[in-house]
């Protein structure tokens, strides 16, 4: 079993990207309810500023995990998988791949490109100035808000492709968790 799991690294930053995605998904979720309610208004802020910080340490961990996986060879399907299910897992993955990247990119281009970014810095995680993209900030005014809108767009069209992905992910490993493969024990739960 042992050389059937994921390395030790590999396993951190799947689980550490996971959990930064579905924290960002969440915040995404929530701070627009602060419109119509006072409790949460307040909040919003703070949410919107946690969620590019989170995204931004995304980035930085999936080009991490990308790189580990250029370097290092995943463990090799069970023998018992079908065709079929070795390319639509190889497809799901690489879509993984590309909206983990993705998002966090049309996120910092739009923030770049946002009206407001030159009088309010972003803070990674309220310690210090995240740089924005000089160039974009440097635009003319409707340039930048053709770029704000589009890469706004772009990451709220991405948004709907990680929940496609996220589904048949988790469908896939439970599918093959119940039909005894221990896909769970290859990512790091349980023996």
């Amino acid at each position: 079993m042992e050389s059937e799991r994921f390395t030790k690294t590999a396993i951190w930053l799947h689980w550490l990207i996971a959990i930064g995605v579905v924290t960002n998904v969440t915040l995404a979720w929530i701070w627009p309810l602060g419109d119509h309610n006072d409790a949460i208004g307040e909040y919003v802020r703070p949410m919107i500023d946690s969620h590019k910080s989170i995204g931004v340490t995304i980035l930085g961990l999936a080009i991490l995990r990308l790189l580990w996986r250029i370097g290092h060879k995943p463990p090799p399907f069970p023998a018992n998988y079908k065709p079929w299910e070795r390319i639509a897992a190889h497809i799901v993955h690489w879509g993984l791949y590309f909206v983990i990247l993705a998002m966090p990119i049309t996120g910092w281009v739009m923030d770049s490109a946002w009206k407001d970014a030159a009088t309010h810095p972003m803070l990674f995680f309220g310690t210090f100035e995240w740089p924005r993209l000089g160039f974009i900030m440097t635009m003319a005014p409707d340039t930048k808000e053709w770029i704000h809108s589009t890469f706004g767009e772009a990451h709220e069209l991405i948004a709907y492709l990680v929940y496609l992905l996220f589904v048949l992910h988790l469908a896939g490993a439970i599918k093959h968790q119940m039909e005894g493969h221990k896909e769970l024990q290859r990512m790091g739960i349980g023996r």
